[in-house]
């Protein structure tokens, strides 16, 4: 399963979305966020979330890469799913598993429990989009740029911004690197799928361990490399390619907040056909 994990790999092309400049994606990406949290009804959700499949497909990018995102989430999922469908007791009583408890499933429940499923479905794949269409030398000077008025504060935004894409382009590495010392503990005898659950929690010590040293390595490599290129905190740097908000961003973000502010519309003041879809918040 770990191999599987596909946040913070960068897919190149010329898509459309590729093309977008990389502050566009990222205030898609968070506006996104926050209207996905906006919305109370079935509709909304549906509108948004066709919405976000759409831009996947304009992307190019496979949709066995986006499964493979979601594949890691299935445990959290499922347990979200779970508590919902027992803790929301409002609606028409389905199933009592156990007639002399308290403990029923209702048709709220369930409506609860696929929304809210739903919900963190398309929170994981749009915030997987602005990385599979953005590389990380590109989203780093985007947070940049639009961390830039921090610098006001005396908040080094340039070392903040490198952080943080440096934190998400390692995820794809030490995902590798964990599934290569799982490979070879395996050979030496390892268990990690077999025995009681404090063997294998045992068992993962041994594969923690050369982990956080290998960690440990490349951030010291990587300093060395930063220090022979001369990179220095907070002085002036050139770019290739400049960031220039074209006409096509503009529209882009008009486009978007007008669907993200319809999608919150019909969530608050739903039309009559949206009987079928009723509020579950």
């Amino acid at each position: 399963m770990l191999k599987d994990i596909t946040i913070g790999q960068f897919f190149p092309g010329n898509s459309a979305i590729h093309k977008l400049d990389p502050r566009t994606k990222i205030l898609f990406t968070l506006l996104y966020i926050v209207f996905l949290f906006l919305i109370r009804n079935y509709i909304s959700l549906i509108l948004l979330s066709a919405f976000v499949f759409l831009m996947i497909l304009t992307a190019r990018i496979p949709l066995s890469t986006v499964g493979k995102s979601i594949r890691p989430l299935t445990v959290i999922l499922i347990f979200t799913a779970v508590l919902q469908l027992f803790t929301n007791r409002e609606g028409d009583p389905l199933w009592r598993p156990f007639p002399e408890k308290d403990l029923m499933i209702t048709s709220d429940g369930v409506a609860a429990a696929v929304f809210l499923v739903i919900r963190i479905l398309a929170l994981v794949v749009s915030s997987s989009l602005l990385t599979y269409t953005t590389s990380p030398t590109v989203l780093t000077d985007a947070i940049e740029k639009l961390l830039s008025p921090l610098r006001l504060f005396h908040i080094k935004v340039q070392a903040l911004a490198m952080m943080m894409t440096i934190a998400i382009r390692f995820i794809p590495t030490l995902v590798e690197e964990t599934q290569i010392i799982m490979n070879a503990q395996r050979a030496r005898g390892a268990r990690f799928e077999q025995g009681s659950v404090r063997e294998r929690l045992h068992a993962l010590v041994s594969v923690f361990v050369p982990l956080f040293v290998s960690a440990f390595r490349r951030a010291a490599e990587l300093a060395v490399a930063m220090e022979s290129r001369c990179y220095t905190d907070g002085s002036s740097r050139t770019r290739l390619r400049e960031m220039r908000f074209s006409l096509r961003d503009a529209a882009a973000l008009l486009i978007s907040l007008c669907l993200f502010g319809g999608a919150v519309y019909l969530s608050f003041f739903p039309p009559v056909s949206s009987i079928l879809f009723n509020k579950v918040i």
